[in-house]
């Protein structure tokens, strides 16, 4: 009887790994720090290719856009409803997550999960993820690119964490924001070349609108 019970548990763990936790990736997802850089660059064009994230367990498609578009809108360049004055294109060049603790799951099986009720985690979701940010002109000609990479620790528990469905994407949108942290500071300083060398290469023709700019490459 008692392995039957425990072999009950077992079977019970996937769902409580993937149970509603308290914390909201939805949250996370419009909570883009306000650090705006001294001097905005114009208007810009927002790309994103998502890179070797489309081969992640992690962050959705359309995810490295809406964030950068966040940060672009936020902290980087001027608002526009009509003319951009160059591109701004977010690539994702490495991305690596490690899982670790998984061990834990074991011990928590035999003691019928009652450590992860106690708010024990399960799991850790770890995420180093390298990304560049490309500047170009109106003509499409890079005047610039700067490179940063951001790392994360996300805890899987039933409680004071995130479900095993949403630590993972968690891990890598955070890893992300650190990454782009890093590049805000180089843009920082390289916004007295660039602003005056975009303002001069002119405006994009058809424009697209800001609030739905560009569109994302690659895919799952």
């Amino acid at each position: 009887m008692k392995m039957i019970r425990q072999w009950s548990v077992v079977a019970l763990v996937p769902a409580l790994l993937g149970a509603a936790s308290c914390v909201s990736v939805k949250n996370q997802m419009k909570s883009t720090p306000t650090a705006a850089i001294a001097n905005r660059l114009p208007p810009l064009e927002i790309l994103a290719d998502q890179g070797p994230l489309a081969m992640n367990d992690g962050a959705l498609p359309e995810d490295p856009l809406k964030l950068f578009q966040q940060e672009c809108r936020i902290n980087l360049t001027e608002p526009t409803d009509s003319a951009t004055y160059g591109y701004a294109k977010l690539v994702v060049k490495k991305v690596k997550t490690l899982r670790t603790g998984r061990g834990l799951q074991g011990a928590q099986v035999l003691t019928f999960l009652l450590p992860a009720v106690v708010g024990v985690p399960l799991e850790w979701y770890k995420t180093t993820l390298q990304a560049e940010v490309q500047v170009s002109d109106a003509a499409g000609n890079l005047l610039g690119s700067y490179d940063g990479t951001g790392t994360s620790e996300v805890k899987v528990a039933m409680y004071h964490g995130y479900s095993q469905t949403d630590a993972p994407r968690l891990a890598d949108i955070i890893a992300l924001r650190g990454a782009m942290a890093k590049i805000r500071t180089q843009l920082d300083t390289a916004t007295a070349r660039l602003r005056p060398l975009l303002l001069a290469g002119g405006t994009v023709e058809n424009p697209t609108i800001p609030a739905a700019s560009s569109s994302a490459t690659g895919g799952r």
